[in-house]
């Protein structure tokens, strides 16, 4: 390898502030802070959104909302329906 163009590859505390779980990982993600854990200093990253914390994973996402999108959608065709079965009768 030539010296000097790579990034350092080091340990990194990944923090997930929704959560708080830290997580420490080797990466090469540029940082700013550190922080002290296990009695170590680590580079510290914190990120907004983890597996441990989106919906998609955690199974929060609400299924009423899609559940009313649907009736919107049903009430509005029964009423179109409707008014194309009358012409259809005349």
């Amino acid at each position: 390898m030539k010296q000097g163009i790579h990034p350092e590859y080091r340990d990194v505390v990944f923090l997930d502030q929704q959560t708080g779980n830290k997580v420490i990982i080797r990466s090469t993600a540029p940082t700013r802070e550190t922080i002290d854990l296990d009695g170590q200093t680590y580079p510290l990253y914190k990120c907004d959104v983890t597996s441990e914390s989106h919906p998609f994973y955690t199974g929060a996402q609400t299924r009423i909302v899609e559940a009313g999108r649907v009736e919107k959608f049903r009430a509005r065709f029964a009423r179109t329906s409707g008014a194309f079965k009358k012409k259809a009768a005349e």
